[in-house]
């Protein structure tokens, strides 16, 4: 009997642990579990983030100049290789990779010779009700085996395989929410993007850094603003999950500046009007600035759930309205922190798009009672 109680309680422990690291995906259009929410810390404060790809991620090609026949001419091992934009490749030959290093020096000892790739595709699995749904298509991953064959290139002397990837990554943004007791957060309100495919980072593990914001690059109209710093040195928690609602981790210890406890507000509570945003600046202090909130989609399920447009003429000043690295910003209204500011629009640096609360909790897989 005590043997089994003691597996029962291992089973269990394993279970938490593979929520928290993992962090599964799992957003849905209305989250139950909202209303058994008390309170949690308001963000506000910047943060840096330092990461590495899960293997490496597929961002561009480049043909490779090789002699044939006497001529000079372009080849592309990787796409007669069937290689695709944002695969990730995670073994050489059953062999892990974890930077872009690993696969250029398997590809310069192959001396020519096809090696063999691990590759993860992220497949569309269409729906029959697609073109009358909102929802995603879904993503389901695919783990493939390709065949590769380096090539000699003519101008430099070594072998290529005609690809551009990525195995690292670091940004800066605004925390939304930490967890009491546990210190998990999360921030940003959207996933951390690869620049040149618009698509996801399949993040391995991150460090979260603290952040001094040094300057600011004011917004206007068709050239989107940004809030610049450096980080500071040392770690202060680990990123765990990347998602298309936010980023999710935990910090070592309460940063001091979280300091006010908010109540988390359903969909149904958020309105049209006045509401404040928490965003640091470069004075170092966190500042309350107003701003209303418009055109609200009560069905969405991604980072783009109402408009929020800056009113407040101290932040219109110092920004212009919306920049990089506020994104994560807390939106509170009526006292309640019902989302965070997400996106900008290019051509109005004044109004951009901002989540619900319950899509970020939602997407980190954080059953919203855990904060209370």
């Amino acid at each position: 009997m005590r043997k089994h109680q003691f597996m029962k309680i291992i089973s269990v422990l394993l279970a938490l642990i593979l929520l928290l690291v993992l962090g599964a995906v799992s957003i849905s259009a209305a989250p139950s579990t909202t209303k058994s929410v008390k309170e949690v810390y308001v963000g506000g404060m910047p943060f840096g983030v330092k990461f590495n790809t899960e293997g490496v991620f597929v961002v561009g090609f480049c043909d490779v100049e090789v002699n044939s026949a006497g001529q000079k001419t372009k080849v592309n091992p990787a796409r007669d290789a069937g290689i695709h934009l944002k695969d990730v490749i995670t073994h050489v030959n059953q062999t892990p990779i974890t930077s872009a290093e690993d696969l250029t020096g398997a590809v310069s000892k192959s001396q020519g010779k096809t090696l063999t790739l691990t590759v993860k595709r992220l497949a569309q699995v269409a729906s029959k009700n697609d073109s009358k749904s909102k929802t995603r298509p879904e993503l389901h991953p695919e783990t493939l085996t390709l065949q590769i064959t380096p090539v000699l290139c003519a101008t430099e002397g070594v072998y290529k395989t005609g690809l551009w990837v990525k195995d690292s990554g670091a940004g800066i943004g605004t925390v939304t929410f930490i967890v009491p007791g546990s210190n998990a957060f999360g921030g940003l309100g959207h996933g951390i993007c690869d620049s040149d495919t618009g698509e996801l980072v399949p993040m391995q593990r991150g460090q979260v850094m603290d952040v001094t914001i040094s300057g600011i690059q004011k917004g206007l109209s068709g050239t989107p603003g940004a809030l610049k710093g450096y980080f500071a040195p040392g770690k202060v928690g680990s990123l765990l999950n990347n998602t298309s609602c936010g980023v999710f981790g935990v910090y070592a210890t309460l940063p001091a500046t979280a300091k006010q406890k908010v109540q988390l507000a359903d969909r149904s509570e958020v309105e049209e009007g006045e509401v404040t945003v928490l965003c640091t600046l470069d004075d170092g202090q966190m500042g309350s600035y107003t701003a209303t909130i418009g055109r609200i989609d009560r069905q969405a399920t991604g980072s783009k759930c109402f408009t929020i447009t800056i009113t407040d003429p101290a932040l219109l000043a110092k920004t212009g309205g919306i920049v990089q690295g506020m994104s994560g910003s807390p939106i509170l209204q009526k006292g309640k922190l019902v989302g965070a500011v997400t996106h900008v629009l290019v051509n109005d640096p004044t109004t951009g798009y901002g989540i619900f609360i319950e899509n970020m909790l939602s997407a980190a897989d954080m059953p919203m009672q855990l904060a209370a």
